[in-house]
């Protein structure tokens, strides 16, 4: 029989490997018995004297102590539950502000809307009131008409009015606002008539001076302003003199106002007096057209000074 040694490699290599870990924890336990027990009683001397000791007002110091170890967690959770409630109510007041704030503003929306319409209705019935107050102190019989379009392009110089043929309207008819001339109308059908402006090159308008009296001839220049052409360079004329019809046309009738002179200078001749017209024509709504007068009528105007 062959005797083993063993320190021999083989044997070393068979062995299996010793695992290392940490220490067995009922083993120290078990060793360190002796503390754990004594721990133990003195904590159970402690809970048994905390049972019979009394404090102030016959409190138990095993309530006491309780009262020491969970009142700070008692006052946080008071603290965060009343700010949780105050959160609450905060996002309930905030919820309840955005939804009255809708509500006004969507009434305040309204009451603009109906603001507007009542300051649109009162414009208009003072327009009106105004036209028909001028209509009534006119001595010529006039119709009134509304301004439905313009013609095309960026310096429109003509207007269409809702009255025509059916309403007695023909050409070259005067039309005028209480402010002043428009123009003259120079086509008319069925139900609505087409009105060149004061300020288009085309237009003719006889004209006087306010102060001196002089007359010329009232052109048009296409750039919302108009000519008076004819009057001789030694006649006086002012800033801001007003224009007036002179009734020589035989279309507008004597005595309108047809704007005020903004500029004047000397020419070859004539006298270059550029004028303002009275009535803002890019705004026109309502308009009176002066139908033909009779012969009576005819004379009563030239009458006029």
């Amino acid at each position: 029989m062959t005797s083993l040694d063993p320190n021999s490699p083989e044997l070393m290599a068979s062995k299996p490997p010793v695992a290392r870990e940490g220490p067995d924890v009922p083993a120290f336990i078990v060793h360190h018995r002796p503390f754990f027990i004594l721990a133990a009683v003195l904590v159970a001397q402690l809970l048994l004297l905390s049972l019979q000791i009394t404090r102030n007002h016959d409190v138990r110091l095993i309530r006491v102590w309780a009262v020491a170890v969970f009142n700070p967690f008692q006052r946080s959770l008071h603290v965060i539950t009343n700010m949780s409630v105050e959160a609450w109510r905060t996002y309930r007041s905030l919820l309840r502000a955005e939804q009255e704030n809708r509500e006004l503003h969507t009434q305040l929306a309204s009451a603009q809307s109906q603001i507007q319409q009542l300051s649109e209705q009162a414009a208009e019935s003072g327009r009106l009131r105004a036209l028909l107050e001028f209509k009534s102190q006119l001595p010529v019989q006039t119709v009134a008409a509304e301004v439905i379009a313009s013609s095309p392009g960026e310096n429109s110089n003509a207007i269409f009015i809702d009255k025509g043929t059916g309403e007695g309207l023909t050409s070259d008819l005067a039309v005028i606002t209480p402010a002043g001339v428009v123009g003259k109308t120079i086509a008319a059908f069925s139900h609505s008539s087409q009105v060149l402006l004061l300020t288009d090159p085309s237009s003719g308008v006889g004209v006087m001076l306010e102060k001196t009296r002089v007359q010329g001839v009232l052109k048009g220049d296409s750039q919302n302003l108009c000519l008076i052409r004819y009057i001789m360079n030694e006649e006086p004329v002012s800033f801001g003199e007003g224009v007036l019809t002179s009734g020589l046309d035989q279309i507008y009738p004597k005595g309108l106002r047809v704007g005020m002179v903004v500029a004047t200078g000397a020419g070859n001749i004539y006298k270059n007096v550029e004028v303002k017209p009275a009535v803002d024509l890019s705004r026109l709504e309502t308009v009176l057209v002066v139908l033909k007068p009779n012969s009576i009528q005819q004379q009563a105007l030239n009458a006029r000074p």
